[in-house]
């Protein structure tokens, strides 16, 4: 099994040792580099999008989320959606080290007849357990896995979904919570990647989202707040939300996040989001990201 099953870390705690957070931090760095070398074979991508929600990938495929190795299709396994799909780039080298697929399909990302393009199939690429690309439709597609495990009785596994803060702008997603609420969707735990940035600018600039975290509430979901870079207390918050048994609640985690996060001159620059690094940047890149402590 890959990740935990929520239980506890320490005594009644959820707090990763210290070993868990070096190893994840790590995981945080293979999945930057990894994203970086990616690109390099496509001539373009998301890297800022992969590099604000890096821990939260660790976290969840490395620890929190019920896995087994080498089993992408178990049945029991937690099921991940995300909104963002263009982050799809930073994913596949973790289902590559699952297992999930053979790591030799990641020196072919994009290329005509490679499985993995810019956006996640769940056709075509092993661990992927919905396709995204038009931003907007993942809560829902999250929300119906939870109803259809109800419905048909499956294994209590939980459905994990990752949003852009710019998603928050799409009706759809508001339908969903709402929707969510009303089915007490207590297995459904969201997750906003609140970097700030989306394509044209500033999220807030362009359509102000806040106060986020009471609209949430509002909607009857259970509401959390993180430094979504601290991989200790975003694994302590996950592995809590995933063990509760109690709640019933949907619930969403605002993870606090920086665009480009690892590489200074990304992070300030909306104009990353989809990019390519020459060979002296890439360079810098990478060695900014090896000095990161995550």
């Amino acid at each position: 099994m890959s990740g935990s099953s929520g239980g506890t870390a320490r005594g009644n705690s959820f707090e990763p040792t210290p070993d868990v957070v070096a190893m994840l931090k790590e995981r945080a760095r293979f999945v930057r580099l990894e994203t970086i070398r990616l690109i390099e074979i496509a001539k373009t991508g998301h890297y800022t999008s992969v590099f604000s929600a890096a821990e939260i990938f660790a976290a969840l495929y490395y620890d929190v989320m019920r896995l087994r190795r080498g089993d992408p299709k178990w049945a029991g396994r937690d099921r991940f959606t995300i909104g963002k799909g263009h982050a799809a780039v930073g994913l596949f080298p973790i289902y590559a080290d699952l297992g999930f697929f053979p790591k030799e399909w990641l020196d072919q990302y994009t290329r005509l007849g490679s499985p993995l393009g810019d956006h996640p199939d769940m056709r075509k690429v092993p661990g992927v357990d919905f396709s995204s690309g038009s931003i907007g439709h993942a809560l829902s597609n999250a929300l119906g896995m939870v109803l259809a495990q109800r419905w048909t009785g499956e294994r209590d596994y939980r459905v994990f979904c990752m949003m852009g803060d710019g998603e928050m702008q799409e009706g759809q997603v508001w339908e969903a919570a709402i929707n969510a609420a009303q089915h007490q969707a207590r297995n459904l735990i969201a997750i906003i990647d609140r970097n700030g940035y989306q394509l044209d600018g500033r999220v807030d600039d362009l359509m102000n989202i806040e106060p986020l975290d009471e609209k949430w509430r509002a909607f009857g979901w259970e509401v959390h707040t993180v430094d979504g870079h601290d991989v200790a207390k975003v694994t302590e918050l996950l592995r809590q939300v995933r063990a509760d048994d109690e709640r019933t609640r949907p619930c969403v985690i605002i993870a606090k996040t920086s665009k480009g996060r690892g590489v200074s001159y990304m992070e300030t620059e909306p104009g990353w989001h989809l990019g390519y690094l020459d060979p002296s940047d890439a360079e810098k890149a990478i060695a900014e990201i090896n000095a990161l402590d995550a």
